[in-house]
């Protein structure tokens, strides 16, 4: 039996339109959300007018990942 993986990911919790993906693998849909998490946590470091500390960087990876919704359809 295949599973198809749909991963719904805001860029915050009232976010309207967050991004809507499907996947029919489960590797695929681990790399995109590692990908996409890594870039929206980059984004956050390199746009602070302040120096992010590890655990700052952490907290805001944890942040992201929290936002991520995944349904098997």
């Amino acid at each position: 039996m295949e599973r198809t993986y749909q991963v719904t990911y805001p860029c915050d919790s009232l976010d309207r339109k967050p991004i809507v993906k499907t996947f029919d693998l489960f590797d695929e849909m681990q790399d995109w959300i590692t990908e996409e998490v890594e870039e929206r946590v980059q984004f956050f470091v390199d746009h602070s007018p302040f120096p992010i500390s590890d655990k700052e960087r952490q907290d805001q990876e944890q942040l992201e990942y929290s936002l991520i919704q995944i349904k098997e359809i």
